[in-house]
């Protein structure tokens, strides 16, 4: 069965954007990209959109030289089991569950090790199950070496805006977040090949002076009812449009609630928004 060999799973989420975390401190277990998929399955498993893995940052090959400055790694995989380099909603719950399971005492403020650096987490109305997590981003990265990014919105080529924030997003702004369509499939992304790993689509609408709106296809997932590092990305694209000074606050909703941001003067990104754990399971006779 799935939970063989798994110990106590948790199931937790971010503004809907729902997760399994899987205790691996002494990094023990070898989770394949099958069994991931396979937990995550909504029809035959606990149902996810990710897995996130709980493992001390000295146990991770490749990634050791962060365990300085964050006791744990975020191993995050995506509900089709392949590697993402980070996930923003992600590690708000993550961090949330070290709290609550005693992996870092009663600290208030701890970095989390990812693929893509070390994030730091600030914890407030923390409750046994819940939490406001703020999270510096890090520095937002708007590449330049894929050119002009075009994606159809109702058979109309229109402009995305490449941001990198650890994992890639194409962002297009959009009259209406409906403009998206079913988003059963891919968005299609121009050039083709832009993005060998694959990209997240946000599609984002202006709600009202520096709020907006976004939905969301992610790679190896589909339409998520949120992403942290998208809403990240649809922020600082819409930004830099508006020309907006630093410490200047955004709002961003996603269909599973909303979400929060400030660009600090040095250009760091910081995401505030909820996150909580919903329940426990334990696999049979365990």
């Amino acid at each position: 069965m799935i939970l063989d060999g798994l110990p106590i799973l948790t199931k937790g989420h971010g503004t809907e954007n729902d997760f399994v975390i899987v205790p691996d401190p002494d990094g023990a277990l070898d989770i394949s990209a099958a069994q991931v998929a396979r937990l995550c399955d909504r029809r035959a498993g606990i149902g996810a959109d990710g897995l996130l893995r709980v493992v001390r940052t000295a146990k991770v090959p490749g990634y050791e030289d962060q365990a300085a400055e964050a006791e744990f790694f975020m191993d995050y995989r995506n509900a089709d089991g392949s590697v993402a380099e980070m996930c923003g909603n992600g590690v708000r719950v993550f961090a949330l569950y070290l709290r609550a399971r005693g992996f870092v005492g009663d600290a208030a403020e701890f970095g989390v090790a990812t693929r893509g650096g070390v994030k730091h987490v600030t914890l407030t109305d923390v409750g046994a199950t819940t939490a406001e997590v703020t999270v510096d981003m890090g520095v937002p990265v708007f590449p330049t070496t894929r050119g002009d990014i075009t994606v159809p919105v109702k058979g109309t080529p229109k402009p995305a805006v490449d941001v990198d924030m650890g994992n890639p997003h194409a962002v297009v702004f959009v009259d209406s977040t409906d403009d998206a369509g079913s988003l059963c499939e891919p968005p299609e992304v121009v050039p083709h090949g832009s993005y060998p790993e694959g990209v997240n689509v946000e599609f984002a609408a202006d709600v009202a002076p520096r709020h907006l709106a976004m939905r969301v296809y992610e790679r190896g997932v589909g339409e998520t009812r949120s992403c942290g590092t998208g809403a990240c990305a649809v922020m600082i694209a819409a930004a830099r449009r508006d020309r907006a000074e630093p410490d200047t606050a955004y709002t961003v909703d996603v269909p599973g609630g909303r979400l929060r941001f400030l660009e600090r003067p040095d250009g760091r990104l910081e995401m505030t928004g909820p996150a909580e754990l919903v329940f426990d399971l334990v696999a049979p006779g365990a």
